[in-house]
């Protein structure tokens, strides 16, 4: 009997939808009073942001030749497999596996949850109730048909932009509204720029996951340097131009305080139904984001199931053999994420993930390095643009986030790396049962 093999159906607008719908969640509405504290003034504000894009995008470019030559699924897990060996790809495909991305699809169906609580009255429970039911809605979707995921996708990456879009033109464009003008004088005591640039890297993740997709993708090694490059520029210029629409609507002192700066401004460009606005705009934000999570969580673990490294692997690396999604890994990473959402884990699981899975992204970055000594590009095929000075930023730019979340948090680091470890007994195991 022929063995299913997944589906090539995800289109060009769909990988970007993915690129561009996993960056943008809900961190855009909240981080601008966090960044600005720690800049210090508006110019130094965006210039945190446009760092940290420029971070973020030479890291992506530096990937995106990677995943031009090794177009397969399973993303940044295949790459270090292929570039260093076995046991590091394994690592994080295990972290990603087991927590990592279920733990992050649940911190975003409580999210969903948390800002439906805006227009329905609805109790803690009744919040994990209703964050369960959307997560189960879009696994229905997404085992039907990767087509639907990537439908739902394109839709919710569109919705969330339309509130983003309008704070951008009425703030930007409004002739009389307060903000900018009236308090550029005012004094920010913050922890310095590079704690801003911090804050907006961590608004800027998401981007790699569509490199999971590759193996559905339509010729992979062209498509995916397009859609990653061109998604983050345009996330770039998004979140710059949101901040300053953000700075002309409020006043820095009070963008500072708030929680909520981006629901703030809305209320003052918009009047009371800017709350209502924007905390739709956010949930549009974060469905996407949840989508986008799922959809490309699950192809780590088919792909490891596909090479046998983990248990049950027949099981998970089995693709459905009519819809041709990888239905079972879709199902596993939702059980997973379940539990997390009752057990209200998922923030405490991720915190403790950050430093861990910023080294497999720094290695990701550097392995660009080992690609072009082992291999000479192809001709035609996407080379990284200004090399080596861009991935050499990619990976400053890692190394300083991994020393940052050492400082601030030893304790939660090493927490961390002990849980990643724990994969190794598995992968041992794993390898003596193939041998057998």
């Amino acid at each position: 009997m022929e063995k299913s093999t997944l589906k090539k159906s995800v289109t060009v607008v769909e990988a970007m939808a993915i690129v561009v719908g996993m960056i943008i969640g809900s961190g855009i509405f909240l981080k601008p009073g966090v960044v600005l504290g720690n800049a210090g003034s508006p110019a130094m504000s965006i210039a945190a942001w446009i760092a940290g894009g420029i971070i973020t995008l030479a890291s992506a470019l530096s990937v995106a030749e990677i995943a031009s030559a090794i177009p397969k699924s399973g993303g940044l897990y295949t790459y270090l497999e292929e570039l260093y060996d076995e046991r590091a790809g394994f690592l994080l495909g295990w972290v990603q596996t087991v927590i990592s991305y279920p733990a992050s699809v649940a911190a975003q169906a409580i999210a969903f949850s948390i800002y439906a609580a805006y227009f329905i009255p609805i109790s803690g429970v009744q919040q994990k109730l209703l964050a369960a039911g959307v997560l189960i809605f879009i696994l229905v979707m997404n085992i039907l048909s990767t087509k639907c995921g990537g439908v739902i996708q394109t839709l919710a990456t569109v919705g969330k932009l339309i509130p983003i879009v309008a704070i951008i033109g009425v703030g930007l464009l409004s002739p009389s509204i307060p903000g900018f003008a009236g308090s550029a004088q005012e004094a920010l005591q913050g922890a310095g720029f590079g704690a801003a640039i911090l804050g907006t890297l961590w608004a800027y993740d998401g981007w790699i996951g569509v490199t999971n997709m590759a193996g559905e993708l339509k010729n992979p090694s062209k498509t995916l340097p397009k859609v990653i490059s061109v998604g983050v520029l345009f996330v770039i210029v998004v979140y710059a131009l949101f901040n300053l629409a953000v700075f002309r609507a409020l006043p820095l002192s009070q963008i500072v305080a708030s929680a909520t700066p981006g629901a703030d401004a809305a209320n003052v460009l918009f009047g009371e139904g800017g709350a209502a606005f924007i905390t739709a705009g956010i949930m549009v934000s974060v469905f996407g984001a949840l989508n986008g999570y799922l959809m490309t969580a699950a192809r780590v673990p088919q792909a490891m199931g596909e090479r046998g490294q983990l248990p049950f692997s027949a099981i998970l690396g089995a693709v459905h053999p009519k819809l041709r999604t990888p239905a079972n890994a879709l199902i596993f990473q939702s059980i997973l994420a379940l539990v997390y959402i009752f057990s209200g884990t998922f923030n405490t699981l991720t915190d403790m993930l950050v430093f861990v899975l910023w080294i497999f992204f720094t290695m990701g970055v550097l392995g660009v390095f080992i690609l072009r000594k082992r291999h000479r590009p192809e001709e035609g095929k996407y080379r990284v643009p200004l090399y080596p000075v861009t991935p050499i930023i990619g990976a400053v730019g890692g190394v300083y986030i991994l020393i940052s979340t050492l400082v601030d948090a030893p304790a939660r680091s090493v927490i961390g790396i002990a849980i990643t470890l724990l994969g190794l007994p598995v992968y041992q195991w794993m390898k003596k049962k193939k041998r057998q």
